[in-house]
């Protein structure tokens, strides 16, 4: 499966393409700035909105160390950098994804707060309890071991540390539309119920604090970005239809009729690994 995540993200040009987007809205790549990046850097459901709502859960501090598990082109990296002032390091199993963020880490000034390695999220090659806090954003439908996955993210991060999941899952039984961000066909999809994400918590040692659908904030999100679209008359310069290649009308499309229909929806999940004795 790990074959089939990488062949799926994999681009060829999206460094190039970014590069041209930014071009086009009149920047630079040393005028270019985190903000005027962020329709192409979040690539999740609900953008730079989404990930000021979930981001903010995890009371991170400058003198924190977050971990980012699936950090892709590091986007939420670079906003929670500049946003809270804290290091954050990130790890993708895409080499053209880690490649692609850290030169936009140089491009921002990042390079300094803001590390990217490729890897396997379920077998990082970090200390132990090294990190004071973790996040997870559109990662879990790739992973298909979230038990082993949510274990090794409990092993890196320190004892009351927060641990935030914003992941797209399975509320319906009805079969998915496909292809859809995550993957092109149903069998390189690991998506999970919210009752399957909740067990692997617990079983990795980890205690809930709060979960929360937003179904109807991810419905609101796209309606607007519709909207935006009619009144351009097209996609934008930039935006995470970069990354997802020719196929983004599609699995945009899709990803709007499963949530529409109930099979599918973005949940927060807000976890703290358990302090001794707890």
């Amino acid at each position: 499966m790990e074959d089939s995540v990488t062949a799926h993200y994999t681009h060829g040009r999206l460094l190039d393409r970014i590069l041209s987007g930014v071009r086009a809205i009149g920047k630079t790549p040393d005028t270019v700035t985190v903000d005027e990046l962020a329709p192409v850097d979040e690539f999740h459901i609900g953008g730079r909105q989404a990930s000021e709502d979930f981001i903010s859960q995890l009371e991170l501090t400058t003198d924190d160390h977050t971990l980012d598990v699936g950090c892709g082109i590091g986007g939420t990296s670079r906003f929670v950098a500049s946003r809270f002032g804290c290091r954050v390091t990130g790890i993708d199993l895409t080499p053209e994804f880690v490649s692609t963020g850290q030169s936009l880490c140089d491009w921002v000034g990042l390079s300094g707060r803001v590390e990217l390695y490729q890897g396997d999220a379920t077998a990082m090659p970090f200390t132990d309890e090294s990190f004071d806090a973790a996040f997870m954003l559109h990662v879990g439908m790739n992973i298909a071991d979230k038990a082993g996955l949510f274990a090794e993210v409990y092993r890196l991060i320190k004892p009351g540390a927060l641990f935030g999941v914003y992941d797209v899952m399975q509320t319906g039984n009805e079969a998915l539309a496909y292809p859809v961000p995550w993957a092109t066909v149903a069998e390189d999809s690991a998506l999970s119920t919210r009752e399957q994400y909740l067990e692997a918590l617990e079983l990795a040692g980890f205690n809930l604090i709060r979960m929360r659908d937003r179904r109807e904030f991810a419905i609101g999100f796209f309606a607007a970005a519709r909207r935006r679209m009619e009144e351009t008359g097209g996609t934008p310069s930039l935006g995470v239809h970069i990354a997802m290649g020719d196929s983004a009308p599609a699995k945009i499309s899709n990803m709007v009729d499963n949530i529409a229909a109930g099979r599918v929806s973005p949940v927060e999940i807000i976890a703290t690994k358990s302090t001794a004795g707890n």
